[in-house]
């Protein structure tokens, strides 16, 4: 059973990972941190899209804000 183990873990971080630490061992900041700006960049489009996404249902007046959970809020 531990083979199979070995076998993961030679599969992970032999193969897959491989264009990762080629990443990690480049010289230049900016391309060894490449994937990190695409996520960046992802993650900045999602939250202006979902920010848009807010105001076109606040503007329509479709959200509900009543509160149901406590008498407090």
């Amino acid at each position: 059973m531990s083979s199979f183990f070995y076998a993961i873990e030679d599969l992970f971080v032999n193969i897959l990972f491989a264009p990762l630490d080629m990443l990690r061992f480049m010289e230049s900041w900016w391309a060894a941190n490449s994937i990190n700006w695409l996520f960046m960049v992802i993650g900045s489009i999602a939250m202006v899209y979902w920010m848009i996404q807010l105001k076109i249902f606040n503007d329509n007046g479709e959200e509900d804000k009543t509160s149901t959970s406590h008498t407090y809020l």
